[in-house]
């Protein structure tokens, strides 16, 4: 599933194509796709609205629209936005697309169909049980502190939890885990002040790093432009099973946690 740095990276793709266009109607074959409203309603709505910006929350994309309309779209497993011109052939796997005043097309495809589109007019109605975005200028050390506080759960699924941190996925959870030096398996009430410091800088640095490298090409993920990212080039400890940890040389180790893969190194990691 495409996280936080992923995300991003369609953003800072999406909107010099995008901001400015107007959206002249839209296409859908798995009704599924459309989370609220229903897809009638939701052309009658976008028809004819302009893209003023284009931001992430979380995993989400967050188109604004004129008239205080906001699209919002959750790529979920396998989902892939790219602006094409209106002759590109078809793609089967592209399920939700939306035409664009200047002839081209903002295409969804989701070869899994797990993806979601909502057009609110409060963002909120989606957004709102999200935490605190970990790359934000205001998103401190202390107020992680205050997020694990009263909380006794594994740490690894902790960090998974949208509404404890937004953004954060299998990926770069288990990078920030070995950064921070703690096993994935801590309870959370066990972090120390200095702990918790660690977990907060290394949050910030393998998310920046995934973002500053354009995302993680590891299953279905490539950029707008089709392009892979770099990411699963400087992963420390994701998918490298029984290969050589590079900080002490020992072998890295997968468990299974809450139902996902995790990597870790017993070793560097308490």
């Amino acid at each position: 599933m495409p996280e936080l740095p992923e995300v991003e990276t369609f953003v800072r793709a999406l909107r010099r194509p995008l901001t400015g266009r107007t959206i002249a109607g839209a296409r859908n074959d798995w009704p599924r796709h459309i989370a609220t409203p229903p897809f009638d309603q939701l052309c009658e709505r976008v028809s004819g609205r302009r893209i003023e910006g284009i931001n992430r929350r979380g995993k989400y994309l967050v188109f604004s629209l004129s008239d205080d309309e906001t699209l919002i779209i959750h790529l979920k497993m396998s989902g892939h936005l790219s602006v094409v011109a209106g002759d590109t052939p078809p793609d089967p796997y592209v399920h939700t697309v939306f035409d664009l005043d200047d002839g081209g097309e903002l295409r969804f495809r989701d070869p899994r169909k797990f993806g979601r589109v909502y057009l609110v007019h409060d963002p909120a109605e989606v957004l709102g049980p999200l935490g605190p975005e970990p790359l934000a200028e205001d998103f401190t050390a202390d107020q992680l502190a205050g997020r694990l506080k009263g909380r006794k759960r594994v740490l690894k699924p902790l960090l998974l939890d949208q509404t404890f941190i937004a953004g954060v996925g299998n990926i770069y959870a288990d990078e920030a885990l070995f950064y921070a030096g703690l096993r994935p398996t801590r309870n959370s009430a066990s972090l120390s002040p200095v702990e918790i410091a660690a977990l907060y800088a290394s949050l910030r640095k393998v998310l920046q790093m995934g973002i500053d490298r354009e995302g993680a090409s590891i299953n279905s993920y490539v950029k707008a432009d089709g392009e892979m990212g770099d990411m699963q080039n400087a992963v420390a400890v994701f998918r490298r099973t029984g290969q050589t940890c590079y900080h002490c040389g020992g072998p890295v180790e997968r468990i299974v946690l809450g139902g996902r893969s995790t990597h870790f190194c017993p070793t560097c990691q308490r």
